[in-house]
Formats: C-alpha cells, structure tokens, sequence
C-alpha cells in the first residue's frame, strides 16, 4: 500500500509539472526565451504569409537584432525584423507603424501582393511600397485589401511586369533566391535591396513600377535583362538563384 501510495504522489507530481509547463509554452509561444517578461505573439496567416509576430502592446526590455531607428513626426521608432518598436520608459513596446515612415529595407520575410496594378510588400498587419532612394514607404491598407493577388513569399524579389487582370505574373518571372554563406534575414533583405537598385539602374526596368516603367515592346526584353542582372549581383554576394 505504501508503495502504491508514492507512485500515486509521483504521478500526480508529474502531471502538476507538465501542466505548467504547458501553461508556461502557452505563455511564451514561439519568442525567444529567458528575457524575463511573457512572450505574446500572434499568427499572420493574410495573403498566406504564415508567420509569427510580437504582438503589438508587448513590452521588451531590448530590441532584439540590429534594429533601424526610424524617426516620423518627431517621434524615433525601432525596426527589427518587420517588428515595429516605440520607447516607454527603461523599455520598448511593440507598435503599429506610422503611415509615410520609410525604412531601408524590407522585412526578412515578406509576401507580394498586387492592388491596382502596383505591388505591395505585406508583413505583419503591414503594407510596404518601393519609395525609390528613400527606401520602403509604409502605406495605409489598400481600399479593399482582400481583392489583393497574392505573389511568392519569403526569400522572392518580384522580377517580372504587373499581372494581368488574368492573375499573378508565371512563376519564372520571379527569382528564388536562397543563401548559401549563412547570411542573417536582416543582410539577405539588404542585399536583395542592393541588388535590386543596382540592377534597375543597369538596365532601366524597375518591377516595383507598372511595365516596369519602360515601353511596351521593351518589357520582355528589358525584364529578361534585369533578371540576369539581379542574378549576377546576387550570385556575387553568396547566393544560390533560381
């Protein structure tokens, strides 16, 4: 009887442990641990974008990553990984962004979607357009952001014309681009960035414009051009295109 009396204890040890366990993972979610407050995320399925986020009001007591300081209206924002950062006080609180801020790069991952014939960069509850030597604007919403077409996402620069009313642009119009020298989310969004300015400048066709701001009778040609040139750039800097 004693014996049984102990594994009963044993079990019910067990399972109090587990539980809280459980309740703690529940707690942290998918964030990285040991920073001392809990760890709110939420899942940013629009558009099939499919990834984890911090959830706005959440408090850190640092910003994770190599941040950019964004000032807008006065006021300096911190920008890491598509994540939006305001001080409050000794610490940060996840933010929405401020419409018109530009930053100087996209984030790590991000999905394509066209509106209206112009391309949007979504992440995060966020919408991103190509504001040329400034960087990427931060834009309200869309009118109807749910008739969006959906493009590639993750590591995927845009390397074709607009879609037709049809739908998106063919899959090899795109480039798929993977690194191969264990570059950080943060360098393969800053290279695409590089890459994709150098290679518009090269050869005069921008994919982030309709028609790629060049002349009907030259899309095709033009855009073949930039291709190559994206892909030489990029192969340059220790990634593997497609």
């Amino acid at each position: 009887m004693r014996n049984n009396a102990w594994a009963f204890c044993a079990l019910m040890l067990a399972a109090t442990f587990a539980s809280g366990a459980r309740a703690q993972h529940a707690d942290h979610g998918h964030g990285p641990p040991g920073h001392g407050e809990p760890y709110h995320e939420h899942y940013d399925a629009r558009f099939n974008h499919n990834h984890y986020y911090a959830a706005h009001g959440m408090v850190v007591p640092v910003v994770p990553g190599r941040p950019y300081v964004v000032t807008h209206g006065g006021t300096h924002f911190y920008y890491s990984g598509g994540v939006w950062y305001a001080p409050r006080g000794p610490s940060f609180v996840v933010v929405a962004p401020p419409a018109g801020a530009f930053v100087p790069v996209l984030p790590p991952f991000y999905t394509t979607v066209w509106f209206g014939g112009v391309p949007y960069y979504y992440a995060n509850d966020t919408y991103y357009v190509y504001g040329g030597d400034q960087g990427y604007e931060v834009l309200q919403p869309p009118a109807d952001p749910e008739t969006a077409i959906a493009g590639p996402q993750g590591p995927v620069y845009p390397g074709g014309p607009p879609p037709s009313a049809n739908g998106p642009p063919p899959a090899e119009e795109d480039l798929f681009i993977y690194p191969q020298n264990g570059q950080s989310p943060e360098q393969q969004a800053d290279d695409r960035y590089q890459c994709h300015a150098w290679a518009s400048q090269q050869t005069g066709f921008d994919p982030t414009k309709g028609g790629g701001g060049v002349a009907p009778d030259q899309t095709v040609a033009k855009s073949a051009d930039y291709r190559r040139a994206m892909r030489a750039c990029l192969e340059g800097r220790g990634y593997s295109v497609r």
